[in-house]
């Protein structure tokens, strides 16, 4: 099994509705997104999912959320841009467009910074793994 990933970044403000602290203020981040896709079987060259379209579909997918005050952006306009919000978000939107024959999406990685960063990936209990 391999697992492929590719990373991209996005500036973008928000402030968490109902949080105790500095964070309830408007502030921005330099988000990272790292996403991990597998892949059990390889193409005719030997690759599983070309990094350059991976790193396409996140992009395009991020895209709108770039510069942006994420508390304005749908869904993030009902349910607080938190950073475990926006890895499930990225996850669900991402998903039907890596769906193949030879890649199923892992997960989802959103860092406010160097120090910090959220994984979303489906829920696997005991008897799926």
């Amino acid at each position: 099994m391999f697992e492929i990933s590719v990373e991209t970044s996005f500036s973008a403000a928000h402030q968490l509705r109902g949080y105790q602290g500095s964070c309830s203020r408007l502030h921005g981040h330099n988000w990272k997104i790292r996403v991990s896709v597998l892949s059990d079987q390889l193409d005719e060259v030997g690759i599983g999912l070309d990094f350059r379209k991976l790193r396409a579909i996140l992009e395009e997918t991020t895209e709108r959320l770039d510069h942006q005050n994420l508390n304005e952006v749908p869904p993030f306009d009902r349910i607080n841009p938190t950073s475990e919000h926006i890895a499930r978000h990225l996850f669900e939107e991402l998903k039907p467009k890596l769906a193949c024959a030879r890649v199923s999406l892992r997960s989802v990685q959103v860092s406010e910074s160097a120090t910090v960063a959220v994984t979303y990936m489906e829920n696997h209990t005991a008897e799926t793994m």
